[in-house]
């Protein structure tokens, strides 16, 4: 019988990349990507490097139709590096509300949709609002 292990990688807010170890303990992953030369590369020439990737292979329209979205909502607050509850105690959303919009159970309705486009454009001015709004 094969030993299986599994590894535990999880991202830090300010973006790196650890590896969590059986203990807890973490390790910083280093990022060997060559920036430079994806900058330097056409369309093309990336989507020929990425058709060699058998882990993550383009997708046809159809394909992609096909799979679930990923809520904008949750793309958001993991930019800003917020757990579920630290976005929705910043900016005053109910918990329940924000796993509802993140898990694809009910939309943001028209005030809240502005809400969120507020909050991503101006993340900090929309916290200080609410603070300002407290004292």
């Amino acid at each position: 019988m094969k030993n299986k292990s599994i590894t535990t990688v999880r991202r830090r807010r300010d973006g790196t990349l650890v590896h969590v170890r059986a203990d807890g303990s973490t390790q910083a992953l280093r990022d060997h990507t060559d920036w430079e030369r994806l900058r330097r590369m056409r369309d093309d020439e990336v989507e020929a490097v990425a058709r060699t990737d058998p882990d993550n292979f383009p997708r046809s329209e159809a394909e992609l139709a096909g799979m679930p979205r990923v809520p904008r909502v949750k793309t958001l607050r993991r930019a800003l590096g917020l757990t579920q509850e630290e976005f929705a105690t910043c900016y005053h959303i109910p918990l329940g509300t924000l796993r509802d919009w993140e898990q694809g159970r009910s939309e943001p309705d028209q005030t809240a949709r502005a809400y969120l486009k507020v909050i991503a454009h101006d993340p900090k001015g929309a916290a200080a609002a609410f603070q300002t709004a407290a004292e």
